[in-house]
C-alpha cells in the first residue's frame, strides 16, 4: 500500500480493506512504520518503538474485532503491556516493565489494534503540554512546530494528526485526551467515569477523575473503539450506566432528533477567552442551528472554581508521592536531585505535606462539582464550550523546568478551563476539530453530555462532521 492511500483511510476503512483481502496487517504495519520513522521521529512523538517485532507480529496476525489488524499506539501512561515498557514521562520511572497486560490492553488487541510503539507524554501525565526531558525534547505540533501538542496524550494526538495511525490510545484525568485533540486538530472523546476498565492493578485514577480512551481522525473510529473497550470490569469501584446499543450505530446518517444545547461563552472567575475560541464556538453554533438543534446561550453553573483547582492539585500531588515512593521502595534507592523535573519535585514536596483531611476534602470537592453539573444538565441534553481559552500555547509556556507545582496548575486552569471540571463530574466530553485560524492552527470546541450519554455526544459529533468534514485536513510534511 502506498503512503497516500494509507493516509486517506480511517481505521474502519483499513478494516474493510483487510476483510476484503485488498491489503494485509503486514502491509498496513509497514506503512505505519515508514511514516513513523519520518514523521513521528521529526515530531518526537514516540517512545519504545518496536518496529521489526511489530511487523513480524502483523505477518502472523489473525484478523479479529472491529479493526481486524491495523497499526496502533499505546500511550506511555503506564497502561500495563508485556510488550512495551513505560516511563510515564519520568526518568525515575523509565523502562518500567510489566508481567501481564492491563484489561484495556487486552481489549485493544481483541479489537484488532496492533500496537507498535508508545506515544510520548509529560512527566506523570500531569501537564497540558508534552515536553518531558526523558523524551529528549518536546513533542512538536505538526500544524505549527513552535506550538504545543497539548498534554498529556500529546504524542498520540501528533501521530494521529500526522496520519501515522488513524486511531491511538489516550487517557484523560483533567483534559489529557481533549486538550491534545484540540491542539492537533483531531477528534478526542473522554468517556464517562466507569465506562472503560482500569484494572487489574487499580480501580480508579486520581480520585476517579481519570479514564482511558482513544484519539482518532474520524468520529466513527472512536465509536467503534468505544464499542470494543467499554464495559464493566469485575471488581471495579465505578460502573457507568449500561449503553443501550452500539455506539457505531449512533454515527450513521439518520434523521436529526432536535436537542437542547447550552452554549458557554464565558468562564468561571471571568477567565479571559481569546477571540479565536469564541469564533470557533460561533461556527459550531451555526452548524448546530442548521442541523435543527435548539441552541441557547447560558452561563456555567456556579461553583467555587478556585477551590476546585486547589483540590485537583492536591489529588495530583498526592499521586506523585505514591508513584515516587513506590518506585523508590522497589529499587531501594533514595531520591536523587535529577530524578524528577523541578515542577514535579515541587509537586512531590507539596504532596508530602498534604494531610488525610485535605485529601478527603479534595475528593469531596470533586463530588460537589458532579452534583452541580448534574443539576445544571436537567435543562439541557448537551453543553457546547470552547475547548481551550486561547490558541495552543507556544512551547515552553507551560515549562516544568521552573516554578512551583501549584502555580503551574493555576496556569493550566486558565488555559484548559472547561476541561477538568468534567473529569470531576465524570461526564463524557469530546473535542471537535471544526475550526482553524487562517494559518491552519486548530481551534476546537467541546461537547459535554449527561453522565453515561456518550451515545448523544457521538451522534451529534457525527452530524457536525458530516456538515463540516475535517478528515481531509492534514498538516504538510
Amino acid at each position: 500500500m502506498q503512503h497516500e492511500e494509507y493516509e486517506s483511510l480511517d481505521g474502519l476503512d483499513m478494516a474493510a480493506r483487510l476483510k476484503s483481502g485488498d491489503t494485509s496487517p503486514e502491509a498496513l504495519m509497514r506503512c505505519a512504520v515508514e511514516l513513523a520513522c519520518s514523521r513521528a521521529t521529526a515530531l518526537n512523538a514516540l517512545r519504545y518503538e518496536q518496529y521489526e517485532t511489530s511487523v513480524e507480529l502483523a505477518k502472523s496476525w489473525q484478523q479479529r474485532g472491529a479493526f481486524g489488524g491495523i497499526p496502533f499506539l499505546l500511550k506511555d501512561s503506564g497502561l500495563p503491556s508485556t510488550r512495551f515498557p513505560s516511563s510515564v514521562g519520568s526518568r525515575l520511572l523509565n523502562d518500567t516493565t510489566y508481567d501481564c497486560n492491563g484489561t484495556l490492553t487486552d481489549r485493544f488487541e481483541q479489537a484488532g489494534l496492533i500496537a507498535f510503539a508508545r506515544s510520548t507524554v509529560p512527566e506523570f501525565c500531569m501537564v497540558a503540554t508534552t515536553e518531558a526531558q526523558v523524551n529528549g525534547g518536546p513533542t512538536l505540533n505538526p500544524w505549527d512546530r513552535s506550538r504545543s501538542t497539548g498534554g498529556s496524550s500529546g504524542g498520540a494526538a501528533a501521530a494521529v494528526a500526522a496520519r501515522v495511525v488513524p486511531v491511538a490510545h489516550g487517557s484523560d484525568g483533567g483534559g489529557s485526551i481533549r486538550i491534545p485533540a484540540a491542539c492537533c486538530g483531531v477528534y478526542g472523546l473522554k468517556a464517562s467515569r466507569g465506562r472503560v476498565p482500569m484494572g487489574p492493578f487499580r480501580g480508579e485514577g486520581w480520585g476517579g477523575m481519570a479514564t482511558d480512551g482513544v484519539l482518532s481522525v474520524t468520529v466513527r473510529d472512536t465509536a467503534a473503539a468505544m464499542d470494543a473497550i467499554s464495559g464493566y470490569e469485575r471488581g471495579a469501584p465505578y460502573a457507568a450506566p449500561p449503553k443501550t446499543g452500539a455506539y457505531l450505530d449512533e454515527v450513521v446518517e439518520s434523521a436529526v432528533k432536535p436537542l437542547r444545547i447550552a452554549v458557554w461563552r464565558s468562564a468561571w472567575n471571568d477567565i479571559a477567552i481569546s477571540p479565536e475560541p469564541l469564533q470557533a464556538v460561533q461556527h459550531s453554533v451555526d452548524l448546530l442551528h442548521s442541523l435543527g438543534h435548539t441552541v441557547m446561550d447560558s452561563a456555567p453553573p456556579v461553583i467555587d472554581y478556585d477551590a476546585f483547582v486547589q483540590a485537583h492539585a492536591c489529588i495530583l500531588a498526592s499521586n506523585i508521592v505514591l508513584a515516587v515512593d513506590t518506585r523508590l521502595g522497589s529499587t531501594g534507592k533514595a531520591l536523587q536531585s535529577d530524578d524528577l523535573e523541578p515542577i514535579m519535585l515541587s509537586g512531590y514536596e507539596l504532596g508530602k505535606r498534604i494531610t488525610a483531611k485535605e485529601y478527603i476534602a479534595s475528593v469531596n470537592r470533586l463530588h460537589a462539582i458532579g452534583r452541580a453539573m448534574e443539576a445544571y444538565m436537567e435543562d439541557f441534553d448537551l453543553i457546547l464550550t470552547p475547548a481551550l481559552t486561547e490558541l495552543p500555547v507556544k512551547l515552553g509556556e507551560l515549562s516544568t523546568q521552573r516554578g512551583e507545582f501549584l502555580d503551574l496548575r493555576k496556569r493550566v486552569s486558565r488555559y484548559a478551563t472547561f476541561m477538568a471540571a468534567f473529569n470531576a463530574s465524570g461526564q463524557p466530553a469530546a473535542s471537535l476539530p471544526l475550526f482553524a485560524t487562517p494559518e491552519g492552527v486548530p481551534v476546537a470546541t467541546q461537547l459535554v453530555g449527561r453522565f453515561g450519554r456518550e451515545d448523544v455526544i457521538l451522534r451529534v459529533s457525527a452530524q457536525l462532521e458530516r456538515a463540516d468534514p475535517w478528515k481531509h485536513r492534514k498538516p504538510a510534511f
